[in-house]
Order: structure tokens, then sequence, then C-alpha cells
């Protein structure tokens, strides 16, 4: 992967995130960008222990995106409406997307892959059981 490439997508962050910027406050409780960009640290880290220069550049990068996207889901919410499922939908693809591309300009096509199949799916935010799923009456998967 080329340095070229990773500094173009730490450019394209920082020119994406100086677009919106966010205001302190929220509706809901969620970490925050730093939090979520230590995680992701933690796990290819572990993962791959990569070298100590691609991990502050995908820091540096995974800040600035997670930021941006912080701040436009403020934005969003801050209509007063609640926004319709496309739109949400269509916004956390962009995030994720961006996310992706990132990730593949610091990790190997098999560290990718890997990231892919086994960390990014342990990675999504568990919900407490209750309401809903495979338990008790009309559980079935859909």
């Amino acid at each position: 992967v080329s340095m070229k490439k990773m500094i173009f997508l730490l450019l394209t962050a920082v020119s994406l995130s100086a677009v919106v910027y966010a205001q302190p406050g929220g509706g809901f409780q969620r970490q925050t960008a730093e939090e979520r960009v230590a995680r992701v640290h933690q796990k290819l880290d572990s993962a791959f222990k990569l070298e100590p220069a691609k991990l502050a550049t995908l820091d540096t990068a995974l800040t600035v995106l997670y930021k941006k996207q912080d701040a436009r889901m403020q934005e969003i919410f801050s209509g007063g409406e609640r926004p319709d499922r496309e739109t949400m939908m269509a916004e956390r693809q962009k995030y994720m997307d961006a996310q992706e591309e990132i990730l593949k300009a610091v990790l190997t096509a098999e560290q990718y892959a890997i990231w892919k199949e086994k960390i990014q799916p342990s990675m999504r935010p568990q919900r407490p059981g209750g309401g809903g799923g495979g338990r008790g009456e009309g559980g079935g998967q859909q």
C-alpha cells in the first residue's frame, strides 16, 4: 500500500470534516469518535501487529471520519423530525464505505479479508435481550 494513497485518504477525510463540524450534545448516548477509533486500533493491532506509522495514519483518518459522521448525524437529527429509514441507511453506508477505503489503504488484502469476515462482525454493538429475537413467542428467523 502506497504512502501516497494513505495520505490522499487522510486529506480526503480532513477536507470532508471541514464541511460540517459537530456541536456538543445529541439525543442519544454513543461512543465518542476517539472511543470508536481506540476499539478499531486495539482489534487491528492485536490481530495483525501493524507498524506504528500505519496505526497512527489509521487512527488519524478514522478520527476525522468518525467526527464528520457524528456531526452529520447531529445535523440530521437537529431538524426536529426523525429522518426516514432510507436517508439514514444511505448516510450510514456513505461512512461505512469511507471506512472500508481507509482500511483497504492500510491493510493487506489478506488482512482486510480477515477484518471483514471475523473482526468487523465481532465489533457490532450487541443489543440487550428482551424485545424480539429468536426466543419466546413468534421468534423465528425472518
